[in-house]
């Protein structure tokens, strides 16, 4: 390291702008520079009070962590989450990706011992001193953001906003290691505003609850069409396979290969030859849904339990499971409470909108737990069917989509199929009833 370089190293006293430029030429450029640049400011803003944490971050990040330092402290969110250019993550994962490990998941960071604000110790600070946590390769699920070798066709540049959209890549865990023990990470806190009542509420209607006959149906279409009839799972069928042979489907198997379709191109057909042994769908306790890919090529699924595992919104990302890999794709629990939420929501929003038409302009404090960054004319705007689609999975067969991929939508892959899960659907029923949500009406 030459002598210039180090005595033009910023300290807290600087401006916020050297000491971001000075930071972004470390980071290990797995994130846009859009982004990271907004995650690297918003950090320099918050440590702007605290001097000596600044120095601490400035120190271990320009030294590669050569040097012993203190802990760099934000506060925590109450999800523990921290938002940045519209995408939510937690902070230390976020933070050590940036200057440590572009490729990390978020179950792979355990904090070293002197670190007295580690974000697994709960405190109200969070530690993100990349130098504080050290990974251990976790022999679950791996997030690895790099492309698909299998699609390179005629890519697309890189994903649209702030190139955050990658495939999340799951891979089939170590043999003799359990998934469950990495899969079913303990849910987040419930948000604010929702006591331990709807906890309460679910169990309740858990005790009281009417099982489906059938605990899901999967309809299989090629590109935008749906083909052949939709398949009902009975109840007494907790596990399924939905596979590319010829055989009659019936009971616990779908067999996708008998179905014909006056539509189907070439491109289709050869697709289809890859479906294979499929995957298998399980219904485990009142609703939560596992998937294991049987079939040689991965599946790609759409899953907000996984989004909201990976730390993305809902429907943000399109995951990958490899081959042999066992893993939760829906948990009945955490959908539930995200009904309710989102019920309550839109409720609370379409009253105040009610009340400023009808000239009683609520104070701000009225609005009953509704997050400032959603408008309320977007949460009024919530319908019957952004509820519905809480309860429905959608998995392509051997193809891809998204803004790593030449599709942009499932319904430009050859072959998907969309599961609709019935406990799920019975408990929105429930909810709807409780809080009835009017679908957007446009006014008189």
């Amino acid at each position: 390291v030459s002598k210039m370089s180090i005595t033009n190293t910023p300290t807290s006293n600087d401006a916020c702008l050297s000491i971001v430029h000075s930071l972004m030429c470390h980071r290990q450029g797995g994130e846009s520079e859009t982004f990271a640049k907004r995650a690297i400011e918003s950090l320099v803003k918050k440590l702007k009070e605290k001097k000596d944490e600044l120095d601490s971050l400035i120190t271990a990040i320009t030294t590669n962590g050569a040097h012993p330092s203190k802990c760099v402290t934000i506060q925590r969110t109450l999800d523990g989450r921290l938002q940045v250019a519209g995408r939510k993550g937690f902070p230390h994962v976020i933070y050590a990706r940036l200057w440590r490990w572009p490729d990390l998941h978020k179950n792979e960071l355990k904090h070293v011992k002197y670190c007295q604000f580690a974000f697994d110790l709960k405190a109200d600070n969070v530690c993100v001193n990349p130098y504080h946590y050290e990974r251990v390769v976790s022999p679950g699920i791996g997030t690895l953001m790099v492309k698909d070798e299998y699609e390179f066709e005629n890519q697309p540049s890189h994903s649209g906003a702030d190139g955050h959209h990658q495939t999340i890549q799951h891979q089939p865990s170590r043999p003799g290691v359990p998934q469950e023990l990495f899969s079913s990470s303990p849910l987040l806190p419930p948000p604010e505003g929702s006591s331990s009542a709807s906890t309460s509420a679910f169990s309740s209607l858990a005790a009281g609850a009417s099982t489906p006959d059938y605990w899901c149906s999967i309809a299989y279409f090629e590109m935008d069409v749906q083909v052949g009839e939709t398949f009902k799972v009975p109840a007494s069928c907790p596990t399924v396979t939905v596979d590319g042979y010829v055989d009659p489907s019936g009971g616990d198997r779908f067999c996708l290969g008998q179905l014909s379709n006056v539509h189907r191109t070439e491109a289709i057909e050869r697709a289809r030859l890859h479906i294979g042994k499929g995957v298998q769908l399980e219904c485990k306790g009142e609703g939560d849904v596992w998937v294991r890919c049987l079939s040689d090529h991965a599946v790609f699924v759409q899953s907000y339990y996984l989004d909201r595992e990976a730390g993305r919104a809902p429907g943000d990302a399109v995951h990958k499971i490899y081959p042999s890999a066992y893993i939760k794709v829906f948990d009945l629990r955490q959908c539930h409470r995200q009904m309710q939420q989102q019920a309550a929501t839109a409720q609370a929003a379409a009253a105040a909108q009610a009340a400023a038409v009808a000239g009683n302009i609520p104070g701000p404090g009225s609005v009953g737990g509704i997050a400032p960054a959603i408008s309320m004319s977007a949460a009024a705007g919530i319908g019957v069917d952004d509820l519905r689609r809480l309860c429905i999975l959608r998995m392509s067969f051997v193809k891809g989509w998204g803004p790593d991929y030449p599709r942009q939508s499932i319904k430009e892959t050859p072959c998907w199929i969309e599961i609709h899960l019935h406990r799920a659907l019975q408990l929105l029923d429930e909810v709807l009833h409780t809080m009835p949500i009017a679908d957007p009406q446009p006014l008189d």
